[in-house]
């Protein structure tokens, strides 16, 4: 085969089948985030669904449009089974805090995207739940870690610089989306 007949996206593919050893070296390279790092990679498991993702989903300045295709899908509704385009700043938020929390545990979400529809819903039975949430938006997620405590993700989280974190400490999860950069405690 000539080199000429290898796209770049085949490339992309291999480098990101081979990168999964290496990311953790990558820590301290240049990023969008402070530790998001040249290879990008999600991990997380559904409360709701039972359902893993563990991709990754950017090298070197490129976003790799099947990985965020598949997380479309895992950030899903499961409620009304809606998927929508979820927000990368927000999935590079998450790996960079994840990454930051230097731990292999897959995240545990508890909430992804929402339509307006379960927003609404979970407005009128929490007082916690924003009429105009950024899960409406694909723009946030909670999430919880058991081998980190809720403080200790929201400060790595906090420490991204980038979006809005929320502690919820009796919950023991932690929100962040790709908002304006506030935090804030529950």
């Amino acid at each position: 085969m000539k080199s000429s007949d290898i796209s770049r996206r085949g490339l992309l593919r291999a480098f990101a089948a081979t990168a999964l050893t290496a990311a953790p070296f990558y820590a301290n390279a240049a990023g969008v985030l402070r530790g998001a790092g040249d290879v990008r990679r999600i991990t997380m498991r559904s409360q709701r669904t039972a359902e893993s993702i563990d991709i990754i989903y950017w090298v070197q300045g490129h976003y790799i449009e099947e990985a965020l295709t598949e997380i479309n899908k895992f950030m899903r509704d499961w409620r009304q089974n809606e998927v929508i385009a979820y927000d990368r700043n927000n999935i590079d938020i998450l790996a960079a805090t994840h990454r930051l929390l230097e731990t292999d545990e897959p995240y545990l979400m508890l909430s992804g995207y929402r339509s307006p529809a379960t927003n609404a819903m979970l407005a009128s039975r929490s007082r916690s739940v924003a009429s105009n949430s950024y899960h409406i938006r694909g723009m946030a997620a909670d999430l919880r870690l058991s081998s980190r405590s809720s403080s200790q993700m929201a400060a790595a989280a906090i420490a991204t610089k980038a979006g809005g974190v929320g502690r919820y400490g009796r919950s023991n999860f932690v929100h962040m989306d790709s908002g304006p950069v506030r935090t804030w405690r529950r």
